[in-house]
């Protein structure tokens, strides 16, 4: 095999062109996934919401594929898989994103890679100008780099393109030892710029904070054009800050976000310029429960409200997005391997402000999704 510049191997079946099957068919129902969690969820101009999360198999590993769903009535019903991103043999598409461009475009992410983590993965990417379609025309699928980035970019005040991507710094445990990637210096909490509106991406700066734990980092510009970067940990959050734009950063360490251990949070600069946090927020301090939306008037400083959107255990995984006259639409998952159910929570600022669901627009637990596979005995 022939080494790349980027330090792969040539005839790499994770490094393969995969299939867009916009036809999925029987084969990805929902009776046919045992498995199946981590969504991401955006919205068009017109109105339709898309849901992407990935599934197949009974657990992480290669089995493994992205779905993609969406609704024409806010949400009320759902369709079956519009699009399924499915690699052959042991290479897994996993922890999918979606994200709409400042030129009107859908952005479909995932992460490519052999078995549960091959120490290298890669961001993929196919996409639409045509988001307000029920069945769009999407792109080739293409590669943009090492990593997973199952998060949002931001668009800079400079206009750069910064996307969190992340690869593990762990041992990869692929099966077959032939691809297992040592990244070296690379592993960490990057941050990936585009300058030409996703044409190319390279690597801007990156960050290492200590106990990370899958990375999961998020990117918010704050108000004096500093990057602040919060990382999920095995303590709860870290947090770096930059003031060049991305290329450096500070030392990393714990932030005051408090948190749970290792899970996904959710923040995002709102059209009001407040910062909207949705986290875990139980009693215990530790269970993945009490999936609470919080917002900021003081970029991060202090936090008020606490709307809870979901209280039950085994509740993760939040994403969103937020419409132009301010309704919040947040995607989670519940119970990935027994109730295998993706849902979406309804509010605005005002409920999450007041704690309570007072809004007109505002819903609770909407089914996304339910999966009916069963495990293996």
């Amino acid at each position: 095999m022939s080494e790349k510049i980027d330090g792969s191997t040539a005839h790499d079946p994770a490094l393969e062109i995969p299939e867009v099957y916009t036809e999925p068919g029987r084969k990805y129902a929902d009776d046919t996934r045992a498995f199946q969690g981590i969504p991401g969820i955006e919205r068009a101009p017109n109105g339709r919401l898309w849901a992407t999360w990935y599934g197949g198999g009974e657990k992480e590993g290669p089995e493994n594929y992205v779905l993609l769903n969406t609704s024409g009535d806010d949400g009320a019903t759902w369709s079956a898989p519009k699009l399924v991103i499915d690699v052959p043999g042991d290479v897994r598409a996993f922890d999918p994103c979606l994200w709409h461009d400042p030129l009107g475009r859908l952005w479909l992410f995932w992460a490519q890679g052999h078995s549960h983590w091959d120490g290298r993965a890669g961001v993929w990417a196919v996409v639409t100008e045509a988001s307000g379609e029920e069945t769009p025309a999407w792109s080739e699928p293409r590669r943009l780099c090492d990593g997973i980035m199952m998060n949002k970019p931001i668009v800079a005040s400079n206009g750069n393109w910064l996307l969190p991507v992340s690869i593990w710094d762990r041992p990869a445990n692929s099966e077959n030892e032939v691809y297992r990637f040592d990244m070296g210096d690379l592993a960490g909490s990057n941050v990936i710029c585009s300058e030409d509106q996703g044409a190319t991406f390279s690597l801007l700066g990156q960050v290492h904070v200590p106990e990370s734990a899958c990375d999961e980092h998020m990117l918010i510009e704050r108000r004096d054009g500093s990057l602040w970067m919060l990382v999920r940990t095995r303590y709860g959050i870290g947090e770096s800050t930059s003031t060049d734009g991305g290329v450096t950063w500070s030392e990393g360490g714990p932030s005051a976000v408090q948190h749970i251990p290792a899970a996904r949070f959710f923040i995002r600069r709102l059209r009001s310029g407040r910062l909207l946090l949705v986290k875990h927020n139980p009693p215990n301090g530790k269970s993945r429960s009490h999936l609470t939306a919080f917002l900021s008037d003081d970029d991060g400083l202090s936090w008020h409200g606490g709307l809870i959107l979901d209280e039950r255990d085994t509740i993760s995984y939040p994403d969103g997005v937020e419409t132009a006259d301010g309704t919040l639409y947040i995607i989670y998952d519940y119970s990935r391997h027994d109730e295998k159910q993706i849902l979406m929570a309804v509010f605005n600022e005002e409920d999450v402000v007041s704690g309570a669901w007072a809004s007109p627009a505002a819903r609770q637990r909407v089914l996304i999704n339910q999966a009916t596979g069963r495990r293996a005995c």
